[in-house]
């Protein structure tokens, strides 16, 4: 009985020496300049997390909220709805039977995908070849690309050029205007430059090219940088709605679904109190501001569902690329 119980004693303190050395180790291995966290910190670590969170979900919630309003209790409340009153999907049944909406939708997402596509192919090979050092003139490209960053030609030359080219209500003019980011190229550069140089060294001693070299080596090490370059293009083109005032005709039938919420906020905003929206063959009146939230939200659906795709790679891609650079 005494050896177990001294056996049981000297296991007791191997465990909490064990732990003592644990925690004396992850002190350590904090940097010198950083201190040890205090509950005050955390405390308001938390409370600033916390609001940060509120400030995004309390909006969304009184977005979706109010979508789903009927028009008594949205002027009962007196604008957004806060607490649920009178609930009901009419608005949405209305919204989604309407034919502008339907092709709206569809323009964006076409000209999200394709834009997102051509934007990416471009952006890619110009920093892939930006990156090598041996390129033909990769100095003054990149030189003449800095320069645009801070110096723009303006919108009426932009306009002149696109309309000269024939681009009045093509779909292009939504695209190739827009279609590559200076910064976007410089976060990838800075990504590419920093690939193994062994890898590279590698794969041209097995007879690659830089075709290859791109596919197969540079593009796959580089994943995070690329998803975070994607969503920032996709996001771009599918909250665009000036080129459509520019190139497009009034007609509505080119138009994506942002600049179609433009002109249904700027329609209620010009007749206030409830109105026929214009939705079901005017079958029914509906609120100008649930109709507002329905469209909000309707533009919101895609972003969210893409977004958690791609979320993890944010801080690696982003970060990444910029500090390696």
């Amino acid at each position: 009985m005494t050896n177990a119980l001294t056996a049981l004693s000297s296991r007791g303190r191997k465990h909490r020496t064990t732990a003592a050395a644990t925690r004396r180790r992850a002190h350590s291995a904090r940097p010198p300049w950083e201190e040890p966290p205090t509950a005050v910190g955390q405390a308001a670590k938390g409370l600033t997390l916390g609001g940060t969170l509120a400030v995004i979900l309390v909006p969304l919630y009184i977005i979706v909220l109010t979508s789903f309003s009927t028009p008594g209790a949205i002027n009962r409340a007196g604008g957004l709805v806060i607490w649920p009153d009178g609930l009901t999907t009419e608005t949405y049944r209305q919204m989604l039977s309407d034919e502008t909406i339907v092709t709206a939708l569809g323009v964006s997402l076409g000209i999200t995908v394709v834009g997102t596509a051509i934007s990416m192919i471009v952006s890619v090979l110009c920093a892939y070849g930006l990156s090598r050092p041996r390129s033909l003139g990769h100095r003054f490209v990149l030189l003449l690309l800095i320069i645009t960053m801070f110096i723009s030609g303006g919108l009426i030359p932009s306009f002149l050029v696109v309309t000269g080219l024939g681009g009045y209500g093509q779909w292009w003019s939504l695209i190739l205007p827009s279609a590559v980011s200076v910064f976007n190229i410089l976060v990838l550069r800075a990504f590419y430059q920093d690939t193994s140089s062994e890898l590279i060294d590698a794969a041209r001693m097995d007879g690659a090219g830089d075709w290859r070299i791109l596919w197969s080596v540079v593009l796959p090490t580089s994943r995070a940088v690329t998803a975070v370059t994607a969503l920032f293009y996709a996001v771009g083109y599918w909250n665009s709605f000036f080129n459509v005032m520019l190139y497009m005709p009034t007609d509505g039938q080119k138009w994506p679904l942002q600049y179609v919420l433009l002109t249904y906020v700027n329609r209620a905003n010009g007749m206030p109190g409830v109105v026929n929206s214009g939705f079901g063959n005017g079958q029914a009146q509906t609120a100008p501001l649930s109709l507002q939230m329905a469209v909000v939200v309707l533009t919101l659906v895609p972003l969210v569902i893409v977004y958690p795709f791609v979320q993890k790679h944010l801080r690696t891609g982003v970060l990444t690329g910029a500090i390696k650079g």
